[in-house]
């Protein structure tokens, strides 16, 4: 069950960062973000309230779990991770092709695992490190691609922006895993509808302060902001994939180093948007590259299993 959840929140991942794409084509960074945190809070708030009332069922899957400070710190982290990963990456999509930034970000698993490796002392086996390699291999092979673009990996600093807003996005998934394991198994066993709900709402607080402080007194000096209908549709199908993407984390058996890796596999959706509906260049080369990306993560799943 978790495994086809999986499969379905990285479809629905596909979608969202091809809206996400849409969404950004010559307009303002900073309102775009906030304004899909926005429309997911207003999504998640009524659930909070029915669950507060106790009008939501408590076996319902969308109850929210209550908690104090000592529950709302961790998931205050969680939102600054996820929200800096976002302000990033939503930088690097806008002025990057989706064929570029897509498989960039696909490599988050292997990010995952190496976070694993040096933090937590994991070792990797022969198929784990050939997964790797080919992540890295793909890397290389898709600065080739970038470069009949025009887009210079070494000095690309959009480029930097998407690696960073991938590494950040490992290290929230690797955070996922210590907010959802079980207190037995060193975790802090937070309920996972508190933690995307919660989160949600800080991340709307956070980039409100952004949107006053920093955007609005500049905003004739930058990207003008124009409203488009795919700024709904960004927020409906980020929320409906993290939503599935915690639902299967809870399921007992659920292994976060299989279902990120599953997720990631959204780079195809992503990637076939690009070439249908945003005619990007240069789709031969970048297939391959996107091929060994694929081909790094079912080496990394046989080696998780």
């Amino acid at each position: 069950m978790w495994l086809l959840l999986a499969f379905l929140s990285a479809s629905l991942l596909g979608c969202y960062d091809s809206f996400k794409k849409e969404a950004l084509n010559g307009n303002a960074v900073i309102p775009v973000l906030f304004l899909n945190t926005l429309f997911s809070s207003l999504i998640f708030l009524p659930l909070i309230f029915l669950s507060g009332m106790d009008v939501m069922p408590a076996d319902s899957i969308f109850h929210v779990g209550s908690g104090g400070w000592e529950c709302h710190k961790y998931i205050l982290l969680k939102s600054v991770l996820v929200l800096s990963s976002w302000v990033f990456g939503y930088y690097g999509i806008k002025h990057l092709p989706l064929t570029i930034a897509g498989p960039i970000n696909a490599t988050r698993p292997v990010m995952v695992l190496l976070g694993a490796l040096f933090f937590f002392g994991e070792r990797l086996n022969v198929y784990q490190w050939i997964g790797v390699l080919l992540a890295v291999l793909s890397f290389f092979m898709l600065s080739k691609s970038g470069k009949k673009e025009g887009i210079d990996f070494k000095h690309d600093h959009w480029i930097y922006f998407i690696v960073l807003s991938a590494l950040l996005g490992a290290l929230s998934g690797l955070y996922d895993k210590y907010l959802m394991a079980p207190e037995g198994n060193g975790g802090v066993g937070l309920d996972r509808m508190m933690v995307q709900s919660w989160y949600t709402l800080y991340q709307c607080v956070m980039m409100g302060a952004v949107l006053m402080l920093v955007w609005w007194p500049r905003r004739h000096q930058s990207a003008p902001f124009r409203w488009h209908w795919s700024i709904v549709f960004v927020s409906i199908f980020l929320s409906t994939a993290d939503f599935v993407y915690f639902y299967a984390l809870s399921i007992p058996g659920a292994m976060i180093s299989i279902v990120s890796m599953i997720r990631r596999g959204s780079v195809v959706v992503s990637f076939l948007f690009g070439a249908l509906f945003f005619h990007e260049k240069n789709l031969k080369s970048k297939a391959v590259d996107l091929a060994l990306v694929l081909l790094g993560m079912v080496f990394l799943y046989i080696g998780s299993r």
